[in-house]
C-alpha cells in the first residue's frame, strides 16, 4: 500500500471522520417528526449505540469473506428493524467471486431458511436486495439431522444457495414457536482457503470504519423513515410494500404488516383477525425506533402456538397498560406509543386485522 493509502490513519483524519459520522447519525434522534418524551429521547440514543455495536462487530471483526464465519445478528439488547422475538438470526461475510460451503445439523426449530443478499448497509449506493433464498423444508437432510448447502453463483447438486457476482452476506434465519425448540448447528467455510486470516492492514481499517459509520447512519435513519410514514395512520396495521421488504434484507417468505400505535392513559387497542394456515405467525409490539420493547420481562408478543384462539379459530389480541383480564394481552411496558408488526410465513393468505381503539374498560368488560 502507498504512503497516500494510509495517511487518513496515520494523521488520526480516518479516526475523525469515523466519530463524526457517528455524532451525525445520532441527529436520527433530533429529527423534526421525532417524538421528545424522554423515554423517547433516550431510547433512541441507546438504539443508535447498539447499532454502533452491531456495527463494529460486523465490519471489523467478521468482513473477511475469504475466511468467514457466523456472527449473532441481533439479541436481546441489539435490536432493529422489527427484531423479532423469537427469532436467532446468524450473519456472515460473502463475496459472489467465490464459492462457499455450509454444513449443518437440522434442529428442531419451526423454520430456518438462508439467503444471500447484496448491498446491506442502507447506506450504499446501489443495487440491495436478495440474491438467492432456500427454506429449510427444501433441504435433502440426512437421516440424523445432517446437510451440507453450496453457495455458489452456478447451479451445484443437491442443496444450492444461490449468490450473484456482487453478493456480500449471509443472512440465516432461525425462528421458534416454543423455547424449547433446539437451534440449528451451522458452520461455514470458503473453497479452496489457505491458511488463518491475513494480517489488517491499515487501508483496510480504514475501509472498514467507513463501512461501519455508513452502517450506523444508514440504518437508523431508514428505519426511522419507516416509523414515520406508519404514524400517518395510527392504530392500524398496513401491508409492507415487498419492494421496500428486500431492499431492507427482508425474507421473501414473510409477509409482514405494519404500523403505528398510540394509547391514552386510559384506552386500549384490539386488533382481531383469522390466522391463516401457515408455518408461523406472530405480532409484537416495539417503540417508536422500531426495536421490540423487552420482552425479557414483558410479554410484548405473541405467536401461531403461544396465542390463545377463539373457539371458531380467530384471534383477539389486546394492547393494553394493565392486564385486562383477556388470555392474549400485550404489555406495553411504560410505553406510550410506538411501531407494531404483524407477519406470516409461508402462510395461505395474508388477512389485515380490525384494529380498535377503545377504552380500557370497555375492553375488560368483553
Amino acid at each position: 500500500m502507498s504512503e497516500d493509502e494510509i495517511a487518513p490513519l496515520r494523521s488520526g483524519k480516518a479516526w475523525a471522520e469515523f466519530c463524526d459520522a457517528i455524532r451525525r447519525a445520532g441527529d436520527v434522534v433530533l429529527r423534526e417528526a421525532s417524538p421528545r418524551d424522554p423515554l423517547d429521547v433516550a431510547e433512541g440514543y441507546r438504539y443508535v449505540a447498539r447499532i454502533l455495536r452491531l456495527a463494529l462487530e460486523q465490519q471489523l471483526e467478521n468482513s473477511d469473506a475469504l475466511v468467514p464465519r457466523f456472527q449473532r445478528g441481533l439479541s436481546e439488547t441489539i435490536k432493529l428493524g422489527n427484531d423479532n422475538p423469537d427469532q436467532v438470526p446468524l450473519l456472515a461475510a460473502l463475496d459472489g467471486r467465490h464459492e462457499y460451503r455450509i454444513r449443518g445439523r437440522r434442529g428442531t426449530v419451526a423454520y430456518l431458511s438462508f439467503g444471500t443478499y447484496l448491498g446491506g448497509d442502507y447506506g450504499r449506493s446501489g443495487r440491495s436486495g436478495c440474491s438467492g433464498s432456500l427454506d429449510a423444508a427444501d433441504l435433502a437432510v440426512e437421516a440424523d439431522g445432517r446437510f451440507e448447502i453450496a453457495v455458489a453463483c452456478e447451479r451445484r447438486p443437491g442443496n444450492w444457495l444461490p449468490m450473484e457476482p456482487d453478493t456480500n452476506q449471509l443472512i440465516v434465519r432461525q425462528t421458534r414457536l416454543r423455547p424449547s425448540e433446539t437451534l440449528a448447528e451451522l458452520a461455514i467455510e470458503r473453497l479452496g482457503a489457505q491458511g488463518p486470516p491475513r494480517p489488517l492492514d491499515a487501508a483496510e481499517l480504514q475501509r472498514r470504519l467507513a463501512a461501519a459509520a455508513r452502517y450506523v447512519h444508514g440504518s437508523v435513519n431508514v428505519f426511522a423513515d419507516w416509523a414515520e410514514a406508519f404514524a400517518a395512520h395510527p392504530n392500524e396495521l398496513r401491508p409492507l410494500d415487498e419492494a421496500v421488504k428486500l431492499g431492507a434484507h427482508g425474507d421473501p417468505r414473510i409477509h409482514y404488516l405494519n404500523g403505528y400505535w398510540t394509547l391514552g392513559p386510559d384506552e386500549a387497542l384490539l386488533l382481531e383477525f383469522t390466522p391463516p394456515a401457515c408455518d408461523y405467525w406472530s405480532f409484537q409490539l416495539n417503540n417508536y425506533w422500531l426495536e421490540s420493547l423487552d420482552y425479557r420481562y414483558h410479554r410484548i408478543a405473541l405467536n401461531k402456538a403461544s396465542a390463545a384462539p377463539e373457539p371458531d379459530g380467530s384471534v383477539r389480541i389486546a394492547v393494553a397498560h394493565a392486564d385486562p383480564g383477556l388470555p392474549n394481552w400485550i404489555e406495553t411496558a411504560g410505553h406510550r406509543h410506538g411501531t407494531m408488526v404483524l407477519r406470516f410465513i409461508n402462510a395461505a393468505e395474508h388477512p389485515r386485522p380490525r384494529c380498535r381503539a377503545l377504552a380500557f374498560d370497555a375492553l375488560r368488560r368483553g
